[in-house]
């Protein structure tokens, strides 16, 4: 089977170091055609059950079909994986049914459930489109299951495909769980092990495991994920676009994410208002403070109003280029516009203010907050110590830090490297 090489990042946290990235489009067939020459679908077929084992699952058949679980449950010291598989297969037409009777097996004799019954069970919701319900079943195997686990799964869902008349979508499923619960190397596997028989994940799936690795921060594989997706003719949409401009954003690219919104409009997309933010907010990083208003006013131009996000973004901008009069006209037309200012709002400001060694304005804030019945932080209340700090007003400084108890706000390394500076300040 080809498989993409793997490198490893010395620099990655323990859960997802050693993840592979897709670094040679030749090892994993040709992504310039969808169609290449994938490996047939193996077939596993299973006995007949004979004897006491086809009276069993008649029998047990007859009790589900009827909803008579008293009866069945005299049945449950009988179970075995052999009749477990051919009862699912009986009524693998009624998901219901089945889901109904793989988790009553579950209950009274789980022993009889192997990896076989389970990938049978999944081909049957993935079939009806019951993908949460088969999420859910994939979850608590994967917790609970060895390290060779992933790859056995895959093999036994293969095997028991053409069993069950299944669908791609359990396979998509597979690897959509895997983005879920952060599992990068096996949902890459994955990946790989559906392109060597003809399989692709939907974009909805693609498009979780970019969301997983953004949330990791690794803008830089999410980028290289999304151009195997376009070697292997996976139509992005527009949430996954968005993502492509997030990654290119955090890392610092921002004419490539400019080039990505683009483009959109060929692609047949319209950009959204996640899009517009998202490079505002890119520019605002870099301190492009006037690209980023340009950005501000093209989506107005295209008809999309700015949201609490888009004035946050711009509000934080200019106070870390310390420009708080800008920063304030921002404030101000945010109000104008009726949009309420919130928690993350008042506490950019605040911070601005304080790192200025203007606690006066910080507390004027503060108040407004309060009197706007703006929830306050452990934030909130660090930007006001060190407010005060910066000025030499430590023990204002300290009446604050006892208020964080009344609060039961914890106390964080920002709060005590405030208190420092206000020591320090006063030389003390």
């Amino acid at each position: 089977m080809n498989k993409f090489p793997f490198r490893q990042f010395s620099s990655l946290p323990n859960s997802i170091a050693k993840e592979p990235t897709f670094t040679n489009p030749t090892t994993c067939g040709k992504f310039g055609k969808r169609n290449w020459n994938s490996l047939p679908i193996p077939h596993r077929t299973i006995p007949e059950p004979k004897g006491q084992d086809l009276d069993f699952v008649n029998v047990a058949n007859s009790h589900l079909i009827h909803s008579d679980f008293a009866k069945l449950n005299s049945l449950s010291n009988g179970l075995t994986a052999f009749r477990v598989k051919h009862i699912l297969l009986k009524i693998k037409q009624d998901y219901v049914l089945s889901l109904e009777f793989f988790n009553w097996v579950a209950a009274k004799n789980p022993t009889s459930l192997t990896l076989e019954t389970h990938s049978m069970i999944l081909h049957i919701l993935t079939k009806f489109r019951k993908f949460k319900s088969a999420e859910s079943i994939l979850r608590k195997v994967l917790v609970l299951g060895s390290i060779d686990l992933p790859s056995k799964l895959f093999e036994a869902i293969l095997y028991s495909y053409r069993l069950c008349d299944s669908s791609p979508r359990v396979f998509d499923s597979l690897f959509k769980t895997f983005a879920h619960m952060k599992k990068f190397r096996n949902a890459t596997n994955t990946f790989c092990q559906m392109k060597d028989y003809g399989f692709f994940p939907t974009v909805e799936s693609c498009s979780a495991y970019l969301s997983s690795l953004l949330d990791l921060h690794r803008a830089d594989i999410a980028l290289v994920f999304y151009r195997e997706m376009q070697r292997c003719r996976i139509s992005p949409n527009v949430y996954t676009l968005n993502m492509v401009i997030s990654a290119y954003c955090r890392l610092g690219k921002l004419e490539n994410a400019v080039e990505v919104l683009e483009k959109m409009d060929s692609m047949g997309f319209s950009p959204t208002v996640v899009s517009y933010n998202t490079l505002i907010a890119g520019h605002c990083d870099k301190g492009l403070l006037s690209s980023a208003l340009k950005f501000k006013n093209l989506m107005a131009k295209n008809g999309l109003h700015p949201s609490v996000v888009t004035f946050n973004s711009l509000i934080d901008g200019f106070c870390k280029e310390g420009k708080l009069k800008e920063a304030n006209r921002v404030f101000s037309e945010m109000k104008a516009v009726n949009f309420a200012p919130d928690t993350v709002t008042y506490n950019t400001l605040i911070k601005g203010y304080s790192q200025e060694g203007n606690s006066e304005m910080g507390n004027r804030l503060f108040e407004e907050m309060s009197r706007n019945q703006v929830d306050a932080t452990i934030v909130t209340y660090n930007a006001l110590i060190l407010g005060l700090c910066k000025e030499g007003k430590t023990k204002k400084a300290a009446h604050l830090v006892k208020e964080l108890d009344r609060k039961r706000f914890v106390p964080n390394a920002s709060t005590f490297s405030a208190l420092f500076e206000g020591q320090c300040v006063r030389k003390n």
